[in-house]
């Protein structure tokens, strides 16, 4: 087999066996990779602004693109919608004029009905320039969500459902969907699900901090969704110590105890083409109540070394100040907390990372 040129049968077994596709074309090459574009933005990067600038359009796709292109990002990761003919023309110019790339973020169709209102949404991306469009299956936090056990098993019967009504849409307009690891799957459950849906064209975005919520080690997480990469909401973790579990937040790149750099080594492995989006989220640290009995409504099969292992780290990483709690600032300190978390990351990301 001449493994620059792979059948889609092909491509469907090696997916089945988690042999990285892009690894596997030119081994010697990725394993120096480095990112060849520099780093992108994710609208939740912006969540205060969003908020405090929302009559004014701040999340408007167009305005959003020109927000981030003055901060030097690559790109952007953006809800696009439903937009005309004219706004998809517009979009697309303002790309090639900035020179930047765009990825869209989608809701997954309900049921049939609802698989119209989806695959029109790909079409306005794809028109407008996205290849990847990222997606959810669960809006919520897993251990928040679900308050019984049988609540989880319908869940996961509902989203591959979902997923089996997106997958052809998506193969046939070519784009490629990434499902992110959204405090709801743990690796190894959806790494199931991408090897039963075996498509070229359904990965993930592999959130490198989300895991940590559902007792599981970062890294291992990452290497565990590299093959299925298709996109990455790239994030600095810190941790502090609390009664009932831990407490969890984004930091600003390279202030936190995550192995950056093996992370980006280990997704530029399985994928040379994907694109690291800055997920900063300014906002108070998210309560992870691990030692009461609600947060184990739908982890009975995790073992209890995974939580030995997690309130280890938290341990060990855990700062001696306490994480920033944002909603003790006012506005205008919120706003330049949020602007400074984020240009401190993109500093990081150029000088440590060479992005």
């Amino acid at each position: 087999m001449n493994s620059m040129q792979l059948s889609r049968r092909d491509f469907l077994a090696l997916m089945a066996s988690s042999i990285p596709v892009a690894a596997l074309a030119n081994d010697n090459a990725a394993k120096d990779k480095k990112p060849a574009i520099g780093l992108g933005l994710v609208l939740e990067s912006y969540v205060i602004r969003s908020r405090v600038e929302r009559a004014s359009g701040f999340a408007d796709p167009l305005n959003f693109l020109a927000f981030c292109h003055e901060r030097g990002a690559a790109g952007v990761q953006v809800p696009i919608g439903l937009r005309d003919g004219e706004y998809r023309k517009k979009l697309r110019a303002k790309l090639d004029e900035f020179g930047m790339y765009l990825e869209g973020s989608v809701r997954m169709p309900k049921d049939k009905a609802d698989a119209e209102r989806f695959e029109e949404e790909l079409r306005t991306a794809k028109v407008a320039g996205a290849k990847v469009v990222r997606t959810v299956m669960l809006g919520g936090r897993r251990y928040e969500v679900f308050k019984k056990a049988e609540e989880y098993p319908a869940f996961k019967e509902r989203a591959w459902q979902s997923l089996q009504l997106a997958e052809p849409i998506v193969a046939r307009l070519k784009m490629r969907l990434a499902v992110e690891n959204h405090k709801d799957y743990r690796a190894a459950e959806l790494v199931d699900v991408m090897r039963r849906l075996a498509s070229e064209h359904v990965g993930v975005t592999v959130d490198t901090g989300n895991n940590i919520a559902l007792l599981e080690d970062s890294m291992e997480t990452v290497k565990a969704l590299a093959p299925f990469a298709f996109s990455c909401h790239f994030k600095d973790m810190a941790v502090e110590e609390r009664e009932d579990g831990f407490l969890l937040a984004e930091v600003p790149l390279g202030t936190g105890f995550l192995d950056l750099p093996a992370i980006v080594q280990t997704l530029c492995q399985a994928n040379r083409d994907i694109r690291f989006n800055l997920e900063m989220m300014t906002r108070d640290p998210l309560v992870i109540p691990c030692l009461t009995d609600g947060y184990w409504a739908t982890f009975g099969d995790v073992p209890g070394r995974d939580l030995a292992r997690t309130l280890t780290m938290v341990r060990k990483h855990a700062r001696k100040e306490k994480l920033p709690r944002i909603t003790l600032l006012g506005q205008a300190e919120q706003l330049e907390a949020e602007e400074r978390n984020v240009r401190q990351s993109f500093r990081y990301a150029k000088e440590k990372l060479e992005f």
